[in-house]
């Protein structure tokens, strides 16, 4: 390997988050095996020499400084990445030759400048991360279309040295593309996907790509429910690649979002059963990340689901599922006044007066029901209004008959 050599070409770039993504891997026999992992999307078995890389990817940024105290151009290139206030940006793009351009790009990264580097003559994995830059400016402007434009052109630059890094930069366009209701959206989370597919190192970055496909999927559901059966293998994808521990609230959406598509599914089938009991499986791991105090409006919106989906889950202890149920529309109750979601406290009080009344719990189903039936009527909701006065009116005829058989007795 030429000793005069600061970093092999193609080098890791951009697939992996700051600060490992814009970190250099130095030229060495004993480096250049992780040098190829990490472009195949990979952790690699860290060499002694790259320990600073491994404690940056760990998120050990003192750690990684500590060993980062070469006075070789990649070594304070690199220091300068975990701290921008460590080096002279001059001399290190003086020093670093065809990489110096990567100190604007970290400048303009870390928000200590405004403008993106130019292209210039840099190519592959190199323009691939300016173009990037280039794109978030323009994001950032407004430019939506053009932000897409740069990012294809820089997942071309990066398809002949990185399948990984394309994929995160196509995943990035697709994002964009989704936002602005681009209908080519799907294609392009979809192209992502294929190019991180066996990329171990990026589990995260590809269970999100999963979750936001699934959801951009999801929204057109209602008018296509023949995509659900497509939307839940990305959810489940998305679960298998993630533990709670390292992503929470991704690991959470995707078990709430799971357990969405799973209730929306018609019950045609015997398996609808088994779906409905999955779909509370995951509502009940959901709450495991989606707290009251911490995520109110998350931790709402799965109880609600959780509630309706105890209500409508056949089970030899259905009475026990009811009784859960009326606990947990409770516990909603008191986290949505009149005041800030009347139609919400309404639904949920019409549900839980008719869940109390499939219980016997007539007093307590009909006062839940006078309330929500007021609500209704205040909001102008006729249809709301007539099924509350339905399930009044069948509270009261159970009333009657049972104080027809206790005078017959």
């Amino acid at each position: 390997m030429d000793t005069d050599v600061l970093a092999v070409r193609p080098q890791p770039l951009g697939a992996f988050a700051l600060p490992l993504g814009y970190m250099l891997i130095p030229a060495s026999p004993d480096t250049d095996e992780a040098r190829t992992a990490l472009l195949a999307g990979d952790v690699p078995r860290w060499p002694e020499a790259l320990r600073a890389h491994e404690l940056a990817l760990a998120g050990d940024r003192d750690g990684a400084l500590a060993l980062l105290g070469g006075d070789d151009p990649v070594s304070r290139y690199n220091r300068f990445v975990m701290d921008p206030d460590a080096g002279d940006p001059d001399e290190l793009r003086s020093l670093l030759g065809e990489f110096g351009v990567l100190v604007d790009v970290v400048l303009f990264a870390v928000g200590r400048s405004d403008t993106p580097p130019s292209l210039g003559s840099v190519t592959a994995e190199l323009a691939a991360l300016v173009l990037s830059a280039q794109a978030s400016r323009a994001f950032h402007d407004g430019d939506a279309a053009e932000a897409v434009v740069l990012l294809d052109r820089a997942a071309d630059e990066a398809a002949a040295t990185s399948a990984p890094l394309r994929g995160v930069l196509l995943g990035a366009s697709a994002s964009i593309a989704a936002h602005a209701g681009h209908d080519d959206a799907v294609r392009r989370f979809e192209a992502a996907l294929k190019n991180l597919e066996g990329a171990d190192g990026l589990r995260v970055a590809r269970a999100e790509l999963h979750l936001h496909l699934a959801g951009l999927l999801h929204e057109q559901a209602p008018q296509r429910p023949e995509l659900l059966a497509v939307i839940v293998p990305h959810y489940h994808s998305a679960l298998q690649l993630v533990m709670r521990e390292e992503a929470p609230l991704l690991w959470a959406s995707a078990h709430a979002n799971l357990a969405t598509a799973y209730l929306t599914m018609p019950m045609t089938e015997a398996s609808g059963q088994l779906r409905l009991g999955i779909a509370a499986q995951s509502l009940r791991s959901a709450l495991k990340v989606y707290t009251r105090d911490d995520y109110p409006e998350q931790w709402a919106s799965v109880q609600l689901n959780l509630a309706n989906s105890l209500v409508y889950t056949p089970s030899k202890h259905q009475a026990d599922n009811l009784v859960e149920a009326v606990e947990l529309y409770e516990a909603v109750l008191d986290a949505r006044d009149r005041d800030s979601d009347p139609m919400g406290r309404a639904r949920v009080l019409a549900n839980q007066g008719n869940v109390l009344a499939h219980l016997g719990a007539f007093d307590q189903a009909k006062a839940k029901l006078y309330e929500a039936r007021f609500l209704f009527e205040e909001l102008g909701d006729d249809d709301s209004v007539r099924s509350v006065r339905g399930v009044l009116d069948e509270v009261a005829r159970q009333i009657t008959l049972g104080r027809t058989d206790t005078e017959m007795d």
